[in-house]
């Protein structure tokens, strides 16, 4: 160590997190040469797009490419690229810290994971990558010198808390990572990394897509003894995207996809596709076999990279997917856009937006024939992704109608099978015209809820949605096959048929105005919660239970909205009361007796609290509700 290296400590989750990936066992440590070959050949790709848009910009490009070297006597292995390169800032905040967002998330979940092969899937869930390297070195040596720059940097660690970090005079443009390895150990599955054989095997397997050579120098021993070296390049360089269909196996596609998406697991499926005409692109995109941990985070990242003529042109590009679909991914090759263009021009890009247009056809057929011919795998993209394509039905009109088509959704038909729209329409009984559905934070609270006992005694299917998205949908799309999607726990319900309204008319008059003057008093007692206190035919176990006009917006969006911080106005709902309901009953008839007028304001107000903890709501005053309830009931001892 010279005068000039300084000593740095890792951040404090980043150490414990390091250690738990040194000394934990791993089923196959093969997968650290897999991460430092990507992070080479991203150094590559960002190299070339400099170039081509800094004219400044002074480097040799003619002959980009990755390199492997071994050291047997030292028990070295090198990995070697002469791409962009880091400053020593970049080091330090790249290098110097682990997963900048996730670690803890991480921590937690190696913690908890007792399998050895499930320890290991999370490195390439979480993108560790670099540090992979400590599975298999006791000391890492990272050189660098960024392009454009005099001096060079070196960062060295022995993964045991600290590192060190010091400039250089003489690196070579790009980055070098030196891992001084541990013995081989077959009962660990760490294998001999200096052996020509296992590397071969690894880059194959892991790193044949990778569009820059890698070359390694190999020694061959002649007929007579004679010992010859020879640089050989150990990928065929081939981008997947650009190979027909039939000339790719599944194995290769699988690779390429956890090499794009930092995945542990293969994909769901393959969406594989070639524009021609005006606008040539290619593109190849998968659909994971489950959500990544930052799916619904507003940092989350969108999974599909942009190329052009084969030039690395930025990752997460926003331009090509919309938001619902951002946890696609994959690769797009354009071959007519500018190498410089910017993610404001992608934005008004005619060219991209016609791309965009069909990649989502694309995918929503995709999704369309697994729904039609693939049940299963459909119902793990569903199960998977299902809240977040809803949110295309708010934002996408285009696709709208195809979106309603492979919607799924749980419905009081099956306890334990989902239903799309066009199965429930098939299900309506007769007379019936409108679909009708209720929202609530999960299914056994909306199938208990009041507003389902009419529908339940009268064998009407409801749809039972219980994604916070589900909410807004529903009021956006209004409708499906000519049939007005209505909430059951709004405005007036009346399942009857025309002879029973008939035959119940007499009854309902008798009710009405039995019940006038306790509805008057009950609306101006309990003005300050409800707009209206009237009798229900939605009821026929419960007292009571509170609904929103045709047109309000329910209360979980009106919490939604202001979580957002917009300017919502309090919705006054309307409390229905069940007549045949004895407590009812009773309090109408304490009511014509002259009961006193705060005993009865108080049964008024239990009666309210009642029919909103029904619903799963939320009592304005919890303390005064119980103190009122716990005063009735010592009464009844």
């Amino acid at each position: 160590m010279t005068d000039r290296a300084e000593t740095l400590e890792f951040q404090a989750e980043a150490r414990q997190l390091l250690q738990l990936m040194v000394h934990s066992i791993y089923s196959n440590k093969d997968v650290f040469l897999r991460e430092l070959i990507s992070n080479a050949s991203d150094a590559l790709d960002k190299l070339r797009l400099a170039s081509l848009v800094d004219k400044d910009l002074v480097v040799d490009t003619d002959d980009l490419h990755i390199e492997i070297e071994v050291d047997k006597a030292a028990r070295t292995l090198t990995v070697r690229d002469n791409g962009i390169g880091m400053s020593r800032d970049e080091v330090i905040e790249v290098i110097g810290t682990i997963a900048k967002s996730g670690t803890a998330e991480l921590l937690r979940k190696l913690r908890e994971s007792a399998d050895a092969g499930a320890k290991q899937e999370l490195i390439g869930q979480f993108g560790v990558g670099f540090y992979a390297a400590f599975m298999v070195a006791d000391r890492v040596r990272l050189t660098t010198r960024k392009a454009g720059e005099s001096v060079g940097t070196r960062w060295e660690s022995t993964g045991e808390g600290t590192y060190t970090v010091e400039p250089v005079d003489s690196a070579p443009q790009g980055t070098s990572v030196t891992l001084h390895l541990k013995p081989a150990d077959a009962d660990d599955n760490l294998h001999d990394y200096t052996a020509e054989w296992t590397i071969r095997e690894i880059v194959k397997r892991y790193s044949d897509f990778i569009a820059w050579p890698i070359r390694m120098t190999v020694e061959r021993t002649g007929a007579e003894g004679d010992t010859t070296s020879e640089v050989q390049t150990l990928n065929s360089m081939k981008a997947l995207w650009a190979r027909s269909r039939d000339e790719v196996d599944d194995a290769e596609y699988h690779e390429f996809y956890k090499h794009v998406s930092h995945d542990w697991a293969d994909p769901l499926e393959i969406v594989h596709m070639k524009g021609e005409g005006t606008f040539e692109y290619e593109a190849l995109l998968f659909i994971p076999s489950h959500a990544p941990l930052d799916l619904f985070s507003p940092q989350g990242r969108r999974g599909v990279q942009l190329y052009v003529k084969r030039v690395f042109i930025m990752d997460d590009c926003e331009a090509l997917t919309p938001n619902y679909l951002r946890f696609v991914k994959g690769v797009v090759d354009a071959h007519d856009l500018s190498l410089n263009i910017s993610r404001e021009i992608l934005q008004q890009d005619r060219q991209i937006q016609v791309v965009r247009r069909r990649l989502v056809r694309k995918i929503l057929a995709t999704v369309k024939d697994l729904k039609a011919n693939h049940a299963e795998r459909y119902r793990t993209f569903w199960s998977e992704f299902g809240a977040v394509v809803k949110e295309g039905l708010i934002d996408d009109l285009e696709n709208q109608e195809t979106l309603l088509e492979i919607l799924s959704v749980a419905s009081t038909n099956d306890p334990a099978e989902l239903t799309d729209l066009a199965g429930y329409v098939a299900r309506m009984k007769d007379g019936q015209s409108d679909i009708y559905y209720a929202t609530g934070e999960s299914r056994s609270m909306i199938e208990n809820s009041p507003h389902m006992e009419a529908f339940r005694a009268k064998g009407y299917e409801v749809l039972l949605l219980t994604d916070p998205v589900d909410e807004v949908w529903v009021e956006r799309v209004g409708q499906y096959d000519g049939r007005t999607l209505r909430s059951i726990a709004k405005g007036q319900v009346d399942l009857d048929t025309e002879e029973e309204k008939k035959e119940a008319e007499a009854e309902r008059e008798r009710q009405r105005q039995d019940y006038a003057d306790l509805l008057t008093w009950m609306g101006e007692a309990l003005a300050d919660s409800v707009k209206e206190v009237r009798l229900s035919s939605r009821l026929t176990t419960s007292p009571a239970c509170v609904v929103g006009d045709a047109h309000d917006i329910t209360p979980t969006l009106e919490k939604m909205y202001r979580a957002m911080g917009h300017e919502v106005p309090t919705v006054k709902r309307i409390l229905e009361l069940n007549p045949g309901h004895p407590l009812v009953a009773g309090l109408r008839k304490a009511h014509e007796q002259g009961g006193t007028e705060e005993s009865l304001k108080e049964t008024a107000e239990l009666l309210y609290g009642i029919a909103l903890l029904a619903e799963g709501g939320e009592l304005a005053d919890p303390s005064r509700f119980t103190r009122i309830l716990a005063d009735r009931l010592a009464r009844t001892l």
